[in-house]
């Protein structure tokens, strides 16, 4: 009986060495397969949509958050910074032509401060010579309803346009809480919103 050979002499263990360690290498040296990155198209639809969620609510979320700050005071319809910047004030009383400290002249006509004011944004009924006693009559109102608003609290002076007029008066408007006290005044029929001329009231 014949023998068989041997499968693993030393000429076959070093071809299947080799052959080993050549599918080995290959197999080290391998470039990688690339791998996907980024969004699936789904994943971006979600975090567009969430985007544009977030932008449309923001605005209410803040106001929500802080009310104080984002919304005007239902009283006087201005912020509370704004509301608060009124810084001046003084005790009137009356006062002629002559001058005086802080006091009331006549419905548009004040001194605060050892300086003379005209309302810029009104004109009052005289009461230093009116043309009738209608008119008199309606100034002495004008005038006693402007000196128990100037003692109403704070108040601005604000410049719109010329600062003084051909008598040397200061022309301001007159504001509390972004308020004008003259227009105030148009509203309750003792003055008429300044045009630039005059009008008569008889």
């Amino acid at each position: 009986m014949s023998r068989r050979p041997d499968r693993f002499t030393p000429d076959r263990i070093d071809t299947l060495w080799r052959r080993e360690a050549a599918r080995a290498g290959q197999a080290r040296f391998r470039r990688p397969a690339p791998q996907r990155s980024g969004f699936s198209g789904k994943t971006l639809g979600l975090v567009l949509a969430l985007g544009m969620m977030i932008g449309w609510q923001a605005p209410d979320w803040w106001a929500r958050l802080a009310p104080e700050i984002a919304m005007p005071t239902a009283s006087t319809g201005m912020t509370p910074s704004s509301a608060s910047a009124d810084q001046l004030s003084a005790d009137f009383g009356y006062c002629h032509s002559g001058g005086g400290t802080n006091c009331v002249v006549d419905g548009d006509t004040f001194w605060f401060r050892g300086e003379k004011y005209r309302i810029a944004d009104i004109d009052t009924p005289e009461t230093h010579g009116p043309r009738c006693p209608e008119e008199g009559a309606l100034g002495a109102r004008a005038t006693s309803r402007l000196q128990q608003l100037m003692n109403a609290g704070p108040f601005s002076l604000e410049i719109d346009g010329r600062a003084t007029d051909k008598y040397g008066r200061a022309l301001r408007i007159v504001t509390r809480d972004g308020q004008s006290i003259g227009q105030q005044l148009v509203a309750e029929g003792l003055a008429r919103t300044w045009d630039g001329r005059r009008h008569p009231w008889c």
